[in-house]
Parts: structure tokens; sequence; C-alpha cells
């Protein structure tokens, strides 16, 4: 019945400056954007990376993301080398804000994105 996550969506402070991250340092791929007249949701960007879909959502005025609340914590992107990875995201001055931490069968790191969101690296 369930087959899959379809998409994760991210309300950002600024939707171009996301996408840009997201398609030029993650490598995610443009699939779509519109403007939504459903005030106060201006704007939807669909960006997709293998069978992922990623839906970002430009609110006006989008409340800051709180620290520690009940709700989603992080995105995880699986890496092929986590070494490979970091070694890249450096090249972009994207710094790894915790780890790398060997869990397990699998190596964990985490960096931010543009809004100050968690985005989980995983070396399975």
């Amino acid at each position: 019945m369930f087959k899959r996550i379809d998409h994760v969506e991210i309300i950002p402070r600024d939707l171009d400056q996301s996408m840009k991250f997201f398609t030029e340092i993650l490598g995610f791929k443009f699939k779509e954007r519109m403007t939504v007249n459903k005030p106060p949701l201006k704007e939807v960007a669909f960006l997709t990376l293998g069978d992922t879909m990623l839906e970002l959502l430009s609110y006006e005025n989008p409340a800051p993301p709180a620290a520690c609340q009940v709700g989603y914590c992080a995105m995880a992107v699986e890496v092929d080398s986590m070494d490979e990875a970091i070694k890249y995201l450096k090249t972009k001055g994207i710094a790894v804000t915790w780890g790398p931490l060997k869990m397990g069968k699998s190596i964990r790191a985490e960096i931010k994105d543009p809004n100050g969101l968690t985005i989980e690296l995983r070396q399975w």
C-alpha cells in the first residue's frame, strides 16, 4: 500500500539561495517552479535527487527554525564516500558541523543548509 517517501518540504528564508545550494552544491536537479496565489504561500519549487524529491516552499516572512522542538529533525543524504563528500564540500565553503562518526556499519556527519537546517550525510 505505502511505497516510499514522495517528497520532503522545506521552508527556506530565501528560495533562490536554497535552490542554488541544493542544485549547485548537492547535485539536485531542477524539476519545476511555480507561483502560488495562496498567501502567505508565494512560490513552490521541486528539485530531485535520484528518485527523491525536495519541495521548497516560499512563504512571506517565515519564522526562523527553533533549536529543539517536536517535529522532523533533519534530512539525510546518502554519500558513496564520506571522505570524498567532506573534501568536496570544503571546496564549496561548506563546513561539517558534526562528525564524521562511525556508527555501527555506517559513518554519519552533518552540515547546515543556508537556512541553518541540518542535513545529515550518511555512508553505509
